[in-house]
C-alpha cells in the first residue's frame, strides 16, 4: 500500500488539500449521466431496461425491475440466522437513536450501555447570492445572511451584481452592514458562484452558498454542488392560492398580483370551489399589466379537491383565504411556505413577517425547507461505547457477510472473555 508522510510547516489547509490529492480526481462523467437522465425521461421503462442490461446485468437479460414481496420474505426467512439477528440489532439501536433525538430527548441517547450524542458545528464560510435584475433586493440580504449568522458562521460574504456605474445598490450594501456580513463582492451571475466556489486572487472560497439568481446562478450553483454545499436549485417564484367563496377578492387579488411582480416565468395559481370567484378574479388579472408572469385558475368541486391540488404542485407560497380554505392549514404538508388568513399575504413573509423569503421553487417543497441556520450547520456524531462485547459478537458476522474481514476484526480485538480484553 502506497503511504505518503507530511509534516505541517504552515497552513494546515495546504495539507489538507495536498492529502485530497493523493487520490487523482474522478474523469467527468456529466456528458453520459446527461444522456442517460434524458433518454429515462424520455423513453421511460425501455430506455430503463436497456441500461439495467447495459451496465448492471453485463448484458444477461434483466428480471423484473420491481422485486415482488415474495422473494422479500423469501430471502429474510432464508438469512443465517447470525446476519439476521445482527441486522435487527442495528435497526434497533439505530432506531432508538433516531426516535429518541425527533421526541427532542436531548442530543444524547443512551443505548444499553453506550452512548450516542449529535453534535451540530457550523461551516466555516458561507456566501448569499443577491440577485439585481429588475430591481435591488436588501431583503434577500436580510433572509441568507441572519440565519447564516445565528448559526455560527464565522466568515458570511455577500455577493451582488454591479450595476452600469460598476457598483453594488447602495440599500443593499447597507443592509450588508446592518445584518453582519463579513465582506461584499461586487460580482454578479455563473461566474460569481465559480469564484465561490474555488477561489480566486480577491474572492476566498466557501463552504456553502444560498440565495436567490437567474437560471445561469442556479445552474452554477448546480454545477459547483460537491465542490460546496447549496441551498437547492431556487428557480422562478410560484403562488397558489386556495379560495373558497367567503374569501375577500380585493385581497386575494392583490396577492396574487404582487407575487406576480417577480416578474417573466413566476406562476401563480388561484384554486377554488367558487366559480364566481374565479370569474372576478380572471377579470382582474387580464386587466392587470404584463410583467412576464403566468396566472391560473383551477375550479375545483371542494376544499378537499384544492388542497390535493396543492399537495401535488408543492408551491413556493401556498396561501388558504376564506374559512373553509383556512381549516385546511393543519393538513397541508408540502408547501415552502404557508400563509393562513386575510390578513397576511405573500408581501409580509417577503419583507418582514419573520419566514425566510428564500424558499423551494418548482415543486421542490416536496423534499426541501426554506433557508434557515439549519442550511449552515454541519451534524455529526459523537460516540462512546460502554461495553463493546454484545456490539461487537452481533455485527461480526455481518461484517464478514459483506467481504470485510478486518471490519470484523477490528471489532472481535474489543471482545472481553473473563473480564479481560482478548489477546
Amino acid at each position: 500500500m502506497r503511504c505518503e508522510r507530511f509534516t505541517v510547516d504552515g497552513d494546515a489547509a495546504d495539507t489538507a488539500r495536498a492529502l485530497r490529492e493523493l487520490i487523482p480526481a474522478p474523469g467527468s462523467v456529466s456528458d453520459t449521466v446527461a444522456e442517460i437522465v434524458a433518454e429515462v425521461r424520455a423513453h421511460g421503462e425501455t430506455a430503463l431496461l436497456d441500461y439495467i442490461q447495459r451496465f448492471d446485468t453485463g448484458g444477461a437479460e434483466p428480471k423484473p425491475i420491481r422485486v415482488h414481496t415474495d422473494e422479500l420474505e423469501a430471502a429474510a426467512a432464508a438469512l443465517d440466522p447470525q446476519i439476521s439477528h445482527a441486522l435487527e440489532r442495528a435497526i434497533e439501536n439505530l432506531e432508538t437513536v433516531m426516535v429518541g433525538w425527533r421526541a427532542g430527548l436531548g442530543e444524547s441517547v443512551q443505548v444499553g450501555e453506550n452512548r450516542v450524542v449529535l453534535r451540530h458545528a457550523p461551516v466555516s464560510r458561507a456566501a448569499v447570492y443577491v440577485p439585481a435584475g429588475r430591481a435591488p433586493y436588501p431583503s434577500t440580504v436580510v433572509m441568507g445572511v441572519v440565519p447564516a449568522r445565528l448559526a455560527g458562521v464565522e466568515h458570511i460574504a455577500v455577493c451582488a451584481p454591479p450595476g452600469s456605474d460598476g457598483d453594488v445598490n447602495p440599500v443593499v450594501l447597507a443592509a450588508c452592514h446592518m445584518t453582519g456580513a463579513s465582506v461584499v463582492y461586487r460580482m454578479g451571475g455563473a461566474q460569481a458562484i465559480a469564484a465561490l466556489a474555488y477561489g480566486t486572487a480577491s474572492v476566498a472560497p466557501v463552504d456553502v452558498i444560498v440565495g436567490p439568481g437567474s437560471l445561469f446562478v442556479q445552474e452554477a450553483k448546480r454545477q459547483v454542488f460537491g465542490q460546496v454545499g447549496i441551498d437547492g436549485f431556487a428557480g422562478p417564484s410560484d403562488l397558489l392560492a386556495i379560495a373558497t367563496g367567503e374569501a375577500d377578492l380585493e385581497m386575494l387579488s392583490l396577492d396574487l398580483l404582487a407575487q406576480a411582480e417577480h416578474g417573466a416565468g413566476s406562476l401563480v395559481v388561484a384554486v377554488s370551489d367558487a366559480p364566481e370567484l374565479l370569474d372576478e378574479l380572471a377579470g382582474r388579472l387580464e386587466e392587470a399589466p404584463d410583467t412576464g408572469a403566468v396566472s391560473a385558475l383551477v375550479h375545483v368541486i371542494d376544499p378537499d379537491q384544492a388542497l390535493a391540488v396543492a399537495e401535488a404542485f408543492a408551491p413556493e407560497h401556498l396561501q388558504l383565504m376564506g374559512a373553509g380554505a383556512e381549516e385546511l392549514a393543519d393538513r397541508v404538508t408540502k408547501a415552502g411556505c404557508l400563509f393562513v388568513g386575510v390578513n397576511v399575504g405573500t408581501a409580509f413573509g417577503d419583507y418582514i413577517a419573520g419566514s425566510n423569503h428564500i424558499l423551494p421553487t418548482n415543486g421542490a417543497a416536496r423534499f426541501a425547507s426554506g433557508l434557515s441556520p439549519e442550511h449552515f450547520l454541519r451534524r455529526f456524531t459523537e460516540v462512546r461505547i460502554g461495553d463493546p462485547d454484545e456490539l461487537a459478537r452481533s455485527a461480526v458476522p455481518l461484517a464478514r457477510a459483506e467481504g470485510f474481514e478486518l471490519h470484523a476484526r477490528s471489532m472481535e480485538a474489543r471482545v472481553r472473555d473473563n473480564g479481560r480484553r482478548r489477546q
